[in-house]
């Protein structure tokens, strides 16, 4: 918790991820949020706690920004069969040159290759805790194996296996409910849980709902990407983030925020 509380306010915090350039390819993006630039910017003045990139953007984009930079150290394209795996493409000690507060990596656990992951994973962590860097965890089933990956047992097993292998905190899917994603925090023990922001929802309103499910299960906020920076007015989004997340205000109070 010392170590995760650099990414935190008052015990929670807002994260916005612009990693997916990589992991989805240019589908997520349109003539605004294709350009760094533009996306840096609202972690910079939406009131976020850190700013998810990969070391590309972070190398080009990323300028001494006052918003904590969470590097990620791994990653893949969405062009991959039934077992995915993502290896590590950057080192803890270039991470921490390039001016990050904390590191990412992914883990596919039901992966035929999850156990390569979990090596890499336990190698970040230990250099990571060597430099008092927090180590995030995002770590979702895949594979084969796994036939729903947002089910209450399988998000459960998510949170569990990033508390067993000393992630500082995880980041799993939406459940669907708010019960069964109390498990999942649960299971997750003293590691700080968040949510996955996910693709674009249909309305603000729902994907605010599921933010607000998760806050009152327990998590300690919310890893956004495309529900924030796709957003019509993301300034806006980031207000009820906020709102919801941080100020812990209730669903109804946030909605009206202009």
């Amino acid at each position: 918790m010392n170590r995760i509380s650099k990414l935190m306010r008052d015990g929670r915090s807002l994260i916005l991820a612009y990693d997916q350039g990589l992991e989805h390819g240019p589908t997520d993006f349109d003539g605004r949020n294709v350009d760094p630039s533009y996306v840096v910017k609202i972690a910079r003045e939406g009131g976020f706690d850190a700013f998810v990139a990969q070391k590309g953007v972070a190398e080009n984009y990323y300028m001494g920004e006052k918003v904590p930079l969470l590097l990620k150290l791994n990653g893949k394209t969405a062009i991959y069969g039934k077992d995915p795996v993502a290896r590590q493409n950057c080192s803890v000690e270039y991470a921490a040159k390039l001016g990050a507060t904390a590191v990412g990596y992914t883990i596919y656990i039901g992966s035929a290759y999850e156990g390569e992951m979990m090596a890499e994973f336990g190698r970040i962590q230990e250099q990571a805790h060597e430099r008092g860097m927090p180590a995030v965890l995002w770590i979702y089933p895949r594979g084969e194996f796994v036939k729903n990956d947002v089910t209450r047992e399988m998000v459960a097993y998510a949170a569990r296996a990033g508390m067993e292998l000393g992630a500082d905190a995880v980041k799993i899917k939406y459940s669907g409910d708010a019960e069964s994603f109390a498990w999942a925090v649960k299971s997750a023990g003293k590691t700080p849980v968040y949510m996955a922001g996910g693709p674009k929802a249909s309305t603000e309103e729902e994907f605010l709902r599921h933010v607000s499910d998760c806050i009152r299960a327990g998590a300690a906020g919310v890893a956004v990407g495309r529900n924030a920076w796709q957003s019509d007015d993301p300034m806006r989004t980031a207000r009820r983030l906020n709102a919801i997340v941080i100020g812990r205000k209730p669903l109804e109070e946030a909605l009206g925020i202009a």
